[in-house]
């Protein structure tokens, strides 16, 4: 992974003219991350290149995190034009691998996530877009346009929508909280030297929008990249409505829209594969089917279980029919 043609003189400018360019990370969009490192010193360069990157929403979104005490990356330089952005660097240190070598933490860790989503969900909405019913069904739809034909189904997408619109109509006018929409824990970094909600540094909230409190929630719970036990995911339930009280109906919500991201991921998932000739996330779908399957037996997601139903058989749920 080489770094961009104008990464160089861009750090020169910004007086990291000594430092080293590392790979550091992609992911599954067009932006790609690299390790400056200088004596005494290092950062995060992110390449947003345009047409199909703009960094102006993650800089945005930043500044308000930053402003009500949580951590994100602050930004050292910029040059927006050319899609350039030097961040302060979190570590190695990512939520993923560190539960993964150390098991024993992961309820400390969990909780703290979860306390996290409680602070941001104190405070009002930065200045984003709403998350809206457009936006809902126009995500729940990529699996009736990627994974359908990909198991070799041929669906109405329009009675598709109809069931989601039915579902998801009591929630669609909640949008009194910063929805950063990827937070999981490879997004989430521990900080090295900060403890409790301080030292879980925030990551990929560049297509944050003003939405529903219960989908980052669900989108922490209901991981598609590792598993979390279902006794974890009905405590940290249980500890973010005693932090929150957040009244009734909120506990649909969270089925509703765990719902809604999982049927989105499927159909991301499948596209990756399908399109971008990245065939490692169909490991992950059988994990986010028994999501969408949970999720689809709640009493809330009737219209959307029925159509589930009716159109998707068994056997082809999950990714064995097209791996």
């Amino acid at each position: 992974m080489n770094p961009p043609a104008a990464a160089p003189e861009f750090l020169k400018r910004a007086g990291w003219h000594d430092a080293e360019i590392l790979p550091l990370a992609g992911d599954a969009s067009f932006r790609r991350y690299f390790r400056v490192e200088a004596p005494g010193r290092h950062a995060v360069l992110m390449d947003s290149p345009a047409p199909h990157e703009d960094p102006r929403p993650f800089l945005t979104v930043a500044e308000h995190l930053i402003a009500i005490g949580l951590s994100a990356p602050r930004t050292l330089a910029a040059d927006l034009e050319q899609g350039l952005v030097l961040l302060e660097d979190f570590g190695d240190a990512r939520m993923r691998e560190v539960l993964d070598a150390a098991p024993e933490a992961e309820l400390r860790i969990y909780s703290d996530a979860v306390d996290l989503l409680a602070r941001l969900h104190k405070h009002r909405a930065a200045d984003l877009p709403p998350y809206d019913e457009q936006e809902y069904l126009r995500e729940a739809g990529l699996l009736t346009e990627w994974f359908a034909p990909a198991v070799g189904l041929d669906l109405d997408p329009g009675s598709y929508r109809v069931a989601w619109s039915e579902a998801l109509a009591p929630l669609l006018h909640d949008r009194s909280v910063t929805v950063l929409r990827d937070y999981h824990a490879e997004n989430i970094m521990l900080i090295e030297g900060r403890e409790g909600i301080e030292g879980l540094g925030l990551l990929d909230f560049q297509d944050a929008l003003a939405g529903h409190p219960a989908y980052d929630l669900v989108s922490l719970l209901q991981d598609a990249r590792r598993d979390v036990p279902k006794a974890l995911e009905a405590d940290m339930l249980n500890r973010y409505l005693e932090a929150t009280r957040p009244g009734e109906g909120f506990t649909d919500a969270y089925w509703l829209l765990g719902a809604q991201r999982n049927a989105k991921i499927v159909g991301i998932f499948t596209r990756l594969w399908k399109r971008d000739g990245k065939p490692r996330y169909l490991s992950y779908l059988p994990r986010v089917w028994g999501y969408l399957e949970r999720d689809l037996a709640q009493p809330a997601l009737a219209p959307v279980r029925a159509w589930f139903d009716a159109n998707i058989p068994a056997d082809k749920r999950g990714s064995a029919t097209i791996a």
